[in-house]
C-alpha cells in the first residue's frame, strides 16, 4: 500500500512539471480553424516585418552615409514607414483573432465544466465544498483565459522572433551565431527546471485561493446565522487567515518567477555582450563590414529580448497549467451514477409502483456505517404509504435511492417492474416529483421557480398549477405578481410561501410518483393548514411516499412504515400500530401527549 501510495504521489509530481495539463485546450482551438489561422497569420507576418528591420540597418550603414546617397536614405526611410504601417495591421490582427479566441474557448470550457458538473452524482458533492467549484470555474477559468489569449500571443510571436532572428543570425555570420547556439543549452535548461519550481508554487496559490473562496462562500450564505451568534469577528478571523494563507502562496510563486526572469535576462544578454565583443574585433580585422554586425547585433537583440520574454511567459503558463490540472481533475471525474448502454424502457403509461428487495446501502463518505439493512417494502400504484421513525432512521435514504443519488450495495429497487439500474436515470427522475423539507428556490422570478418543475410550461399551464398549490393569491399580492424576483433562495418569501412554490413545481411536473420530505415541518399552525391542503389535491392519483417526524401528518396514509436502523421494524395503520404499543405508539404518544401539554399550557 505504501507502494502504491508513493507511486500516485511521484505521477502527481511528474504532471505537476509539466504543462501537458494545458493540452486539454487544443480540442477547443481546433473548433476555430478560422481564426486560428488569422492569429498565426498575423503572429508571422508581424515577426517577419520586425526581421527585416536589421536589413535595412546594415545596408544603410554600409551604403548610406554620403552625401551621393541621399535619395538612397530617403528611400529606405519610406520603405521604414510602410513596414511600420504593416507591423502595426499585423499586430492588430494578433491581438483581436488570439484574444477574441482565446474569450471563444473559455466560454466553451466553462460551458463543459459546468455542463460535466450537473452530471457527476451526489456523492462527488458530498466530499468537495461548492465554493472551491465555483473557484475552478471563475479563477481558473480566468486564468487560463489569459494564458490562451495574451500569453499565447506573446509566447508566439517571442518564439517564432526568436526563430527568425536566429535563423538570420546563423546567414549573417556562422562564426557569431555557433557562440549564440552554444550558449542556448546552458540559458534553457535552467528555465525549464526554474518553471517545473514556478508550476508546483502556482498550484499551491491557486488550492488556498480556492479554501477561501470557499470560506467566504459559505459563510454570505449562511450570513444570517453567522450574524445571529455575532460571530462577524470569528468570520473575518478566519476569512482573514485563509486570505494571508493565498497570499503568502502567491507571493512564493512570484518570487521563483522573479528569480526566473532575472537569470533568463542577465545570462541572455550577458551572451549579447560576449557576442559584441568578438564581434568588434572581426570589423577591426575586416572580417565582416560594420553593418554586417549592426545587423547581427540586432538580430542576437530581437533574439535574446525574445527569449527573455518567454522566460516570464513560461511562468504565466505554468501557472495556467496548474489551473488547468483542476478544471482537468473536475472534467475526468466520471459519475458514480450513468445510464446504462442499453437502457432499459419504463412501461407506457406509467404505472407509479414502487418495490425494495432486501437492500443494503452504506454511503460513500460513512462505508462502516449501514444506512439501510436488508430493506423490504412494496408500494401499490396509488397507494400513499407514510415512512416515519427516529432521526438517522433511514428515512432519507429511501428517497435518496429511490432517485438514483446512489446505487445500492446489494439487492434491488424497482419502478413499475423495472430495476431502476437498468434505466436511464433522466427518464426514472421525470417519472417522480418531489417536495423536500429544505425547500430549493432560486433567485429568480415566481414564475421561473415553479416553471422548473417542466421546462417549457406555459404561463397558463404554470398559473394553474400555483392556483392547485394554494399559491396564486400570495403571488399576485407581490410587487410584480409572478415576475417578482424572489432573491437569493427565496429570501423575500415566508416558509409557507416557499413551501408552496415547491407544492407548484411539483403540481406543474405531474409525475406519478410523488416524495413529500417533512413538507410541513417547519411551518406555523396556518400556514401548515394551507399547505396540507395543497398537498392534499397534489397526492390525488398519485403514488405518495411520506417521510414524517410530526404524526398528525400521517394520519390519512394507507400504511405507515416505522423504520429503525436501516430496518423497517414495524407496518400498519395508525389505529393498528397504536395498538401494537411498539415503537410508533411511543412515538405518537409522546407527539401527542406534548401537543395537549402545549395546548394546555397556553389556555392557562
Amino acid at each position: 500500500m505504501a507502494d502504491l501510495a508513493q507511486s500516485r504521489l511521484d505521477e502527481t509530481e511528474r504532471k505537476r512539471r509539466s504543462l501537458k495539463p494545458l493540452s486539454r485546450i487544443f480540442p477547443y482551438m481546433s473548433r476555430y480553424k478560422g481564426m486560428l489561422a488569422g492569429a498565426l497569420a498575423s503572429l508571422i507576418l508581424a515577426a517577419v516585418t520586425t526581421l527585416t528591420l536589421p536589413l535595412a540597418v546594415r545596408r544603410m550603414i554600409d551604403h548610406g552615409f554620403t552625401g551621393a546617397n541621399g535619395a538612397f536614405i530617403d528611400n529606405y526611410f519610406g520603405m521604414l514607414v510602410l513596414l511600420a504601417a504593416l507591423l502595426a495591421v499585423a499586430s492588430a490582427g494578433r491581438y483581436y483573432f488570439v484574444i477574441t479566441l482565446g474569450e471563444r474557448i473559455i466560454s466553451d470550457l466553462r460551458r463543459d465544466v459546468f455542463a460535466h458538473l450537473t452530471r457527476l452524482s451526489p456523492a462527488f458533492f458530498d466530499g468537495t465544498q461548492s465554493g472551491e467549484i465555483v473557484s475552478r470555474l471563475t479563477a481558473d477559468t480566468t486564468q487560463i483565459k489569459s494564458a490562451v489569449g495574451a500569453t499565447a500571443s506573446i509566447a508566439l510571436r517571442n518564439l517564432i522572433l526568436a526563430l527568425g532572428a536566429i535563423f538570420m543570425m546563423v546567414i549573417t555570420s556562422p562564426k557569431l551565431s555557433s557562440l549564440v547556439i552554444a550558449a542556448i543549452p546552458v540559458i534553457i535548461i535552467p528555465l525549464i527546471a526554474f518553471g517545473r519550481s514556478v508550476r508546483r508554487r502556482s498550484r499551491r496559490a491557486q488550492d488556498t485561493l480556492a479554501d477561501a473562496t470557499a470560506y467566504a462562500s459559505e459563510s454570505i450564505v449562511s450570513v444570517r446565522t453567522l450574524q445571529a451568534f455575532t460571530n462577524e469577528k470569528l468570520a473575518i478571523s478566519r476569512f482573514g487567515a485563509s486570505v494571508e494563507d493565498a497570499f503568502l502562496a502567491a507571493r512564493a510563486s512570484v518570487k521563483a518567477r522573479a528569480v526566473l526572469t532575472a537569470f533568463a535576462i542577465f545570462m541572455i544578454f550577458s551572451s549579447v555582450v560576449a557576442v559584441l565583443w568578438f564581434g568588434s574585433r572581426d570589423v577591426l580585422s575586416g572580417v565582416i563590414t560594420p553593418g554586417t554586425l549592426g545587423q547581427f547585433l540586432l538580430y542576437s537583440v530581437f533574439a535574446a529580448g525574445a527569449l527573455g520574454a518567454l522566460s516570464e511567459v513560461w511562468g504565466e503558463l505554468s501557472q495556467a497549467a496548474g489551473a488547468a490540472e483542476r478544471l482537468t481533475e473536475i472534467l475526468n471525474e466520471q459519475p458514480a451514477i450513468a445510464a446504462p448502454v442499453n437502457p432499459v424502457a419504463l412501461p407506457q403509461p406509467p404505472v407509479g409502483s414502487v418495490t425494495f428487495g432486501d437492500v443494503q446501502f452504506n454511503y460513500p463518505a460513512r462505508p462502516d456505517a449501514p444506512a439501510l439493512r436488508g430493506l423490504n417494502f412494496t408500494i401499490q400504484p396509488g397507494e400513499t404509504v407514510a415512512i416515519v421513525g427516529p432521526s438517522g432512521a433511514g428515512k432519507s435514504t429511501v428517497f435518496s435511492l429511490l432517485l438514483r443519488y446512489y446505487d445500492p450495495l446489494s439487492g434491488r429497487i424497482e419502478v413499475d417492474g423495472v430495476d431502476i439500474r437498468d434505466v436511464d436515470p433522466v427518464a426514472l427522475r421525470a417519472r417522480i416529483a418531489i417536495v423536500p423539507q429544505d425547500t430549493t428556490i432560486f433567485a429568480a422570478t415566481v414564475s421561473e421557480n415553479i416553471g422548473f418543475g417542466r421546462p417549457g410550461a406555459s404561463e397558463a399551464d404554470i398559473e394553474a398549477a400555483a392556483k392547485a398549490a394554494l399559491a396564486h393569491d400570495f403571488i399576485c399580492a407581490l410587487d410584480h405578481g409572478y415576475n417578482t424576483q424572489v432573491g437569493e433562495r427565496g429570501v423575500t418569501l415566508s416558509g409557507g410561501q416557499r413551501q408552496r412554490v415547491a407544492i407548484a413545481r411539483a403540481i406543474l411536473r405531474n409525475a406519478p410518483i410523488l416524495l413529500l420530505d417533512e413538507a410541513t415541518s417547519a411551518l406555523d399552525a396556518a400556514s401548515e393548514m394551507l399547505v396540507q391542503k395543497a398537498l392534499d389535491h397534489l397526492m390525488e392519483g398519485r403514488t405518495t411516499l411520506v417521510i414524517a417526524h410530526r404524526l398528525a401528518t400521517v394520519l390519512k396514509a394507507d400504511r405507515i412504515l416505522v423504520m429503525e436502523n436501516g430496518r423497517i421494524v414495524e407496518e400498519g395503520t395508525h389505529q393498528l400500530l397504536v395498538k401494537k404499543n411498539g415503537i410508533y405508539a411511543n412515538l405518537a404518544k409522546l407527539q401527542f401527549e406534548a401537543g395537549a401539554d402545549a395546548f394546555k399550557g397556553a389556555a392557562e
